[in-house]
């Protein structure tokens, strides 16, 4: 049997290739995206759970799959960084990659983004992490961090799926766009300081807020339904998306559920609130 090709794929899914597959069927590349969530005003290291799903390779957001040399965390690597460290992972374009996390439904989308933004053409998300595959009594083995046979992976960049501030303020300013901001409400509205020094609290201007937590439940999306009826609620007049956070992770989360619902005119801010609330030249409200 196959491995469905969709965005978001179940551990029973993942299960049931793993115990049918046979020797000459596609093959799968998983990927551990695991990182810590920033809370409590603080910006806590990298660390990884003890164990993966069998022969999972780890994709290190945080260190390696971020630019080091720019202004604001978590940047987007150059085409021809991400990859070089795809490759190091031994990632082939032919690969069915399949990324999750170890909190279910976190860093995982921020992988899947990436990746398809760099062209790899088969991508899914594993709803619910870890978690979900420890609940469904999956297979799992210790975590090795070893060289691997080199990838052939060769990024084929889609600017579409990223965007600066510039293409943000404009889009506000015009009303071309619908902004959604991942960020809890007591960060949207000014309420809680930001984790990160010199940012400013509160929000872009005609931004809304959908924190990425209403949309799952217990570290999974909802159903299907409840993410199409979020969606034409927030967004009835179908206006192209700007998916904006803290620091370009959990917009990610909202540009897979956005995905998953049948929206397609997506894009994600990747300095995010973390630059725009760091620019003085731009605005920003508490109401």
């Amino acid at each position: 049997m196959s491995l469905p090709t969709s965005a978001l794929i179940s551990a029973q899914q993942l299960q049931d290739y793993f115990v049918h597959k046979s020797a000459n069927q596609e093959s799968i590349l998983i990927i551990d995206a695991s990182m810590p969530p920033v809370g409590g005003g603080t910006l806590p290291d990298q660390r990884w759970p003890d164990v993966t799903l069998p022969n999972a390779r780890r994709m290190d957001i945080n260190n390696v799959f971020s630019d080091a040399n720019a202004e604001f965390p978590h940047t987007l690597l150059s085409p021809q960084d991400f990859q070089e460290q795809c490759r190091q992972l031994g990632m082939n374009n032919e690969h069915h990659v399949v990324v999750y996390d170890d909190l279910g439904l976190f860093s995982a989308a921020r992988a899947w983004w990436m990746l398809k933004a760099m062209g790899q053409e088969k991508v899914s998300v594993l709803d619910g992490g870890l978690p979900a595959w420890l609940a469904n009594n999956g297979e799992v083995s210790v975590a090795i961090d070893a060289p691997y046979k080199l990838g052939n992976f060769t990024s084929q960049h889609q600017p579409n799926y990223f965007c600066d501030h510039d293409y943000v303020a404009k889009a506000l300013q015009s009303h071309s766009h619908l902004v959604l901001d991942a960020r809890a409400a007591n960060r949207f509205y000014g309420k809680a300081p930001e984790p990160r020094a010199g940012v400013r609290a509160g929000h872009m201007p005609n931004a809304l807020n959908l924190p990425y937590a209403n949309l799952l439940d217990n570290g999974a999306f909802k159903s299907l339904t409840e993410l199409i009826k979020f969606f034409s609620t927030i967004n009835p007049e179908q206006k192209p998306m700007i998916m904006s956070c803290g620091s370009g992770i959990t917009a990610c989360i909202l540009a897979l559920a956005a995905t998953l619902a049948g929206n397609t005119d997506i894009t994600v801010y990747d300095g995010s609130w973390t630059e725009w609330g760091s620019l003085e030249q731009l605005p920003v409200v508490t109401d």
